[in-house]
């Protein structure tokens, strides 16, 4: 029988957006590594650059966790799962600690963590006392462990913070105003590691060090309070996809995958077959479906389509019926066209009407599901593009909080398609029955509703 398991935890967050937890967090990730111990970094929300950054400092995999897209249920059992085998357990936060339904605040408070707020205090001192005392007496349910005033031009700038503070709310790291230690960032968020290092500047390995050892004697690098972790009994998904051999594009333009949407199709029976866009001219043989992620095809576009092969593979898959699922940049680029940042317009695969445009200014994100005939699905978008000319939709996204209508859902044969990162485990069943999974050799429920849908019309 599972029992309580106990783990030193902290919840990291901050007053708004752009203040640097991400990199105070990754900074505490490395210091704590460099102890020797293991850190289980998890990410608040839908968010696919930071927790790369945050596993390159952790040397472990990091995880989302979020109370709507993912469930309550879900997020217990996977913080269980890593206070079983963890010295420490660190959450990074999303937007504001207050900011959302539910907020990071609301994700805190429901497993009873102690919160760790980041202020960048550039253009103010004792301010910074009166933000964090507001912060920590909002939500007196919340455990509040204290502040940490970031980008501070001198030990006077601390000092005037810290005197400003009450005795009850602590001051757990001071950090100066190291411009060189920022983490590199664009249209959708942080650069990814692998893009990171220039021989003009610090490699991202170097800033985490460097970020650690700004960290070295603080308040903030001792263990926080141990936290008692319940388990969650999660049923375990059917095996709907056994036997199933399924294509996931996976390179520098497709790389926005939740590890727990491959652990649910592992788990569902199912083969993964990896392959490149950008590098391979074929795809894996004797396929039964095609997942294509998001990521960054804006960036490769020219290669993506001048790999003729490539294109023509997945144009010859989708002729011969087979499920595809296409999310974000996967239906970029199986659309006709792809206007890259710089107002170039590049010939993508051509599996689908449509043609896409990078915009500089406007995106759109946000917590949506996907009301689809085989189940609703939860997900996100996020994402500085448009399409025109497209298909008309099946259906469009629901907003998570908002009642206007959300991405539009593209469905022909069993191609589907839409800006909606989908997080699978909100619906196995879903899935499995999108990607052509069949129970006890019959189409998994719900697959009779989707052949219904084909009947769409162009």
């Amino acid at each position: 029988m599972s029992t309580t398991a106990y783990c030193p935890a902290l919840f990291l967050s901050a007053m708004a957006s752009g203040q640097g937890k991400t990199t105070v967090t990754a900074a505490l990730a490395r210091h704590h590594r460099r102890q020797g111990r293991r850190v289980t970094v998890f990410k608040t929300g839908p968010d696919y650059l930071d927790p790369q950054i945050l596993a390159l400092a952790s040397d472990q995999p990091v995880e989302p966790l979020d109370l709507w897209m993912a469930g309550e249920a879900f997020c217990r059992e996977q913080l269980y799962r890593a206070a079983q085998v963890s010295d420490l357990i660190l959450v990074e936060g999303a937007m504001g600690l207050h900011d959302g339904t539910p907020s990071s605040a609301d994700l805190a408070i429901a497993f009873d963590i102690p919160v760790a707020c980041v202020i960048n205090a550039r253009g103010m001192a004792q301010t910074v006392a009166a933000i964090g005392l507001g912060l920590a007496r909002y939500r007196p349910e919340m455990q509040f462990h204290g502040l940490v005033a970031n980008a501070l031009g001198s030990e006077r700038h601390r000092q005037l913070i810290e005197d400003s503070l009450p005795d009850d709310v602590r001051l757990l790291a001071a950090l100066p105003r190291e411009e060189h230690l920022a983490l590199p960032s664009r249209h959708l968020g942080l650069v990814q590691p692998g893009e990171q290092d220039d021989p003009d500047n610090l490699s991202l390995e170097a800033r985490l060090e460097a970020a650690a050892n700004l960290l070295e004697g603080q308040a903030l690098t001792e263990l926080p309070p141990t936290v008692a972790f319940e388990p969650q009994n999660i049923d375990t998904p059917p095996t709907a996809l056994a036997g199933k051999r399924i294509g996931i594009a996976r390179d520098a333009a497709f790389s926005f995958i939740y590890a727990a949407n491959v652990r649910l199709l592992e788990a569902m029976g199912a083969e993964l077959c990896w392959f490149s866009p950008l590098a391979d001219t074929s795809l894996p043989e004797s396929l039964d479906a095609l997942w294509l992620p998001g990521g960054y095809p804006e960036l490769y576009a020219a290669v993506l389509g001048a790999n003729h092969g490539m294109c023509q593979a997945i144009q010859q898959f989708d002729e011969q019926g087979l499920p595809i699922l296409a999310e974000c940049g996967g239906m970029l680029y199986l659309q006709q066209t792809l206007t890259d940042q710089h107002g170039i317009c590049h010939p993508m695969a051509g599996v689908l009407p449509g043609h896409g445009e990078m915009r500089t200014k406007r995106g759109c994100q946000g917590m949506q599901s996907a009301p689809l005939p085989e189940g609703e699905i939860r997900g996100h978008a996020h994402h500085h593009s448009r399409s025109h000319d497209t298909l008309t939709p099946m259906a469009h996204g629901r907003r998570a909080s908002h009642p206007a209508p959300g991405e539009a859902i593209f469905r022909r044969g069993r191609l589907n398609a839409s800006y909606l990162h989908l997080f699978f485990p909100s619906n196995p069943e879903a899935v499995a029955a999108l990607l052509g999974g069949t129970m006890d050799g019959r189409p998994v429920p719900g697959a009779s509703a989707h052949a219904k849908s084909c009947s769409h019309v162009e």
